[in-house]
């Protein structure tokens, strides 16, 4: 008597399906929501890389900057011997002039410090310029007292140097300080350009968990600080760049990086490929923010409202 060959594993299967009559598997449906770009996970992988090296050079941040008083003139020699004749008027050393571009104050972002602009720092020192940091606590509770820190940093900087003005650059909650301070303090009379990255000018909806910090409320849209900065401002005297990203996660929606005031003069730059922890820090942003500060003050293109820096 001869015997059928064995059935393979698969054509039991589909003999036993025929035989109990199983319907077809339905396919799976796919996920909701947008598939992740390239660039969103490329922006990503560098937020982790940034991050990384963020809280590396955080502990060399903590310690305040270091006052750059002028040298306190030498007196006399004590001496017994009788006094030296005075010097010619062809010797007197002229007063010291201040340099034709303003110092550059900057402004770090919640729970940062000032090692957030290492990068920064250096591009503009590379280009004459004098970056000077700002630590505010992270214990600061509210946006008006830090802007009025801001205000008496900047008038210690202008009675110090010489310069009736300064430029100020702001990441994230360090330029709704700023903003604040020239727009509702008068800082206008001492801020030439205010520079913003990645800054919630109309209020940011992301991570309502953080909402227990008073000042990360005061970022959120609807808060008194934002309307405040939505009243009226005329005849402010700041031009205002404000970079934002496509793919910068904290500001929710990315549109409220922009300054939309109808009495401020802004121009607003989109910066593409990076997110919001990289703005700071990136090259390509650095020397786009170096030009914006070189660019004279009334010399601005004002038709030209917004830009784009590729910063892939």
């Amino acid at each position: 008597m001869k015997f059928p060959p064995p059935l393979s594993p698969l054509t039991h299967l589909t003999h036993l399906a025929r035989l109990t009559r199983l319907p077809p598997l339905p396919l799976l449906p796919r996920p909701p929501g947008p598939r992740l770009s390239s660039a969103l996970v490329g922006a990503t992988a560098l937020e982790l890389l940034v991050l990384a090296g963020r809280l590396a050079v955080y502990p060399f941040g903590l310690a305040p900057e270091r006052g750059r008083t002028a040298p306190a003139e030498a007196g006399p020699p004590a001496t017994t011997d009788p006094p030296a004749p005075a010097p010619a008027p062809a010797t007197t050393v002229p007063p010291v002039v201040p340099s034709a571009a303003p110092p550059v104050v900057l402004l770090h972002g919640f729970i940062d410090n000032r090692s957030a602009f290492v990068v920064l720092r250096r591009t503009l020192a590379r280009h004459g310029r004098r970056p000077e940091s700002l630590n505010y606590s992270p214990l600061t509770r509210d946006v008006r007292t830090a802007a009025g820190l801001l205000g008496r940093h900047v008038e210690e900087i202008c009675a110090r140097t010489g310069h009736s003005r300064v430029d100020i650059v702001g990441h994230s909650l360090g330029g709704l300080i700023a903003r604040y301070y020239v727009q509702r303090l008068g800082g206008d009379r001492r801020v030439r350009t205010l520079v913003t990255l990645g800054t919630p000018h109309g209020g940011t909806a992301v991570a309502p968990g953080a909402g227990v910090h008073p000042i990360v409320r005061q970022m959120r849209g609807g808060s008194s600080v934002i309307e405040e900065l939505r009243g009226p401002a005329p005849g402010c005297r700041t031009r205002f760049v404000s970079f934002w990203s496509e793919l910068d996660q904290v500001m929710v929606p990315v549109g409220t990086a922009c300054v939309d005031h109808p009495d401020l003069d802004a121009v607003n730059v989109r910066v593409t490929g990076i997110g919001h922890l990289a703005l700071p820090v990136h090259p390509t942003v650095a020397a786009a923010v170096r030009e914006a500060l070189e660019a004279p003050e009334a010399g601005v293109d004002d038709a030209t409202a917004t830009g784009t820096t590729s910063a892939a």
